[in-house]
């Protein structure tokens, strides 16, 4: 018996143009994210283009944001997947109406457009809150170490740095010995580089050596360019109480601080990254020595409640001779970080604050591996995010794990009215801290260990451990691709967006069957 198939004839010409509606159905993510598109002010993407400019006229910057708002709810995240999706997908073709842009126009918008890019994050978390997603009852935070763009190997000390770049520019291992001399193994610093003028004379001469031999312009822009003056705010505040470790350990998160204001972008060429990396390092030890100034003067000068001269054991300071610590070149601000059960690995520590309905309200980028002083932070942030759409009601809880223990800022939620629960013992340890017994800690063992407590601490792994599964596992982002603590923040606010995208399109599409 013979049988009847449905043929095709791909020879056919279309009768009638196509029209993309008919593409996909209503309850596609296409047309949430396009939706949401349509309800977002985008005018600052805008201001960014020069009215009668020459040259092509640039795609539009809503049909931008929507292809990358989809292409990251998808889990594509290169500029080159998602070029060749524009030309074999039918959804993208959708967003595009047909049209393709190339890899490179995807990935200078995504730069270009990086802050506002990172604003999307809110503009999402506004349309979450209108669609009455944004609840404030129980808020929980974790953070997960998400690679960077950088392997392992490409960590550099001062000296590395140092013999990678005299090297590049005398080009021969002759021109080398000459500098080391042949009695020496060349992993000591030679004579002239041992003072910070010398070192930024030579390595300043190195690269005006480098950059003449490529053709390129010679930049006379010092290595180090922060200027550091003890008066400053990278320092520590005057009166300040503390030892020196204090001093030192608050000039380096102030001057952590002061660099992710600056959002100084990662050099493309190698060499100037490696100057790039050099002069973080230089700048490191300048400060490092700048506080400890700070902290000298402060103790010859300040005297106790009864007007006496600071005593105690005071050792003196011994200055290093060269820079301290090791900088990645292909990306300097991530850092070696390790998790439990896992290798080390070059990372970033992405942090989320979520609701009871798996909302984002807050992603941080933080470069310490330990969860420890991000409490507060984290919730202020999620407080501010939340005011700026509306929402004055106070959360009803904050839950964390063990990692996030901080007495004080424990403390100081609780005294704004708002219970917080974080365990002082860790899961793999067995027993009580040592010195943790009583006090705060057993308070809150005791609570933990209430009825009321365990099942209110029990929302931690079904509201903020399916949110990283879902964005690591089901979407596979389980790196970063961008370089540099800004770009690797605006990454990771677009992926948080793309999340509370994806429940939006969930609220909507079960309302609307």
């Amino acid at each position: 018996m013979a049988h009847e198939f449905v043929g095709c004839d791909r020879d056919q010409l279309l009768l009638m143009p196509p029209a993309l509606q008919e593409w996909l159905p209503e309850d596609h993510l296409v047309w949430t994210v396009l939706g949401a598109v349509d309800q977002m002010n985008l005018e600052r993407f805008e201001r960014a283009y020069r009215l009668g400019a020459a040259g092509r006229p640039p795609f539009d910057p809503r049909v931008m944001v929507a292809l990358l708002l989809y292409a990251y709810s998808r889990g594509s995240r290169s500029s080159r997947r998602i070029e060749r999706a524009c030309r074999e997908d039918v959804a993208f073709k959708v967003i595009t109406g047909m049209r393709c842009p190339d890899h490179s126009t995807i990935a200078e918008f995504r730069r270009r457009h990086q802050d506002d890019i990172a604003e999307l994050f809110d503009d999402v978390l506004g349309l979450c809150q209108e669609a009455g997603l944004v609840s404030v009852g129980v808020i929980t935070i974790d953070g997960s170490k998400m690679k960077a763009s950088a392997s392992m190997d490409q960590n550099r000390s001062y000296r590395g740095l140092v013999r990678e770049i005299l090297r590049e520019a005398e080009e021969t291992d002759r021109a080398e010995d000459e500098l080391f001399g042949q009695e020496h193994s060349g992993d000591e610093l030679p004579e002239p580089l041992r003072t910070a003028e010398g070192r930024k004379q030579a390595l300043a001469d190195a690269k005006r050596r480098i950059e003449e031999r490529k053709g390129k312009a010679v930049n006379d822009e010092p290595v180090a360019e922060m200027e550091v003056d003890p008066g400053s705010a990278v320092l520590s505040k005057p009166g300040r109480r503390g030892g020196r470790r204090e001093w030192l350990r608050t000039a380096r998160r102030e001057l952590e601080t002061h660099r992710s204001l600056e959002q100084r972008p990662v050099a493309r060429d190698r060499d100037d990254r490696r100057f790039q990396a050099l002069g973080r390092l230089e700048e490191n030890l300048r400060v490092e020595l700048a506080a400890n100034d700070a902290y000298e003067h402060w103790r010859t000068t300040s005297r106790d409640i009864r007007g006496r001269v600071m005593k105690g054991n005071h050792k003196p300071f011994l200055a290093p001779e060269e820079p301290e610590g090791q900088i990645n070149l292909s990306d300097p601000d991530s850092r070696v970080m390790r998790t439990q059960g896992m290798p080390p690995r070059q990372a970033y520590n992405a942090q989320a604050a979520v609701n009871d309905q798996q909302v984002i309200l807050a992603a941080e980028i933080v470069l310490e591996a330990a969860d420890f002083g991000q409490l507060a932070p984290m919730f202020n942030r999620t407080i501010e995010n939340l005011k700026r759409h509306g929402v004055s009601e106070p959360p009803g809880a904050v839950i964390a794990d063990a990692g996030y223990w901080n007495t004080a800022q424990i403390d100081a939620i609780n005294q704004q009215g708002i219970e917080v629960l974080v365990p002082p013992d860790g899961a793999m340890r067995e027993g009580k801290r040592p010195g943790w017994e009583d006090g705060p800690y057993q308070e809150m063992r005791d609570k933990l260990t209430s009825e009321d407590g365990r099942k209110l601490y029990a929302k931690r792994k079904i509201t903020i451990e399916p949110v990283y599964g879902q964005i690591k596992y089901n979407r596979g982002i389980t790196e970063f691709m961008r370089r540099g603590r800004a770009a690797v923040q605006s990454e990771w606010r677009l992926v948080a967006a793309t999340h509370n995208l994806l429940k939006l399109h969930s609220h909507w599409t079960a309302n609307t069957a």
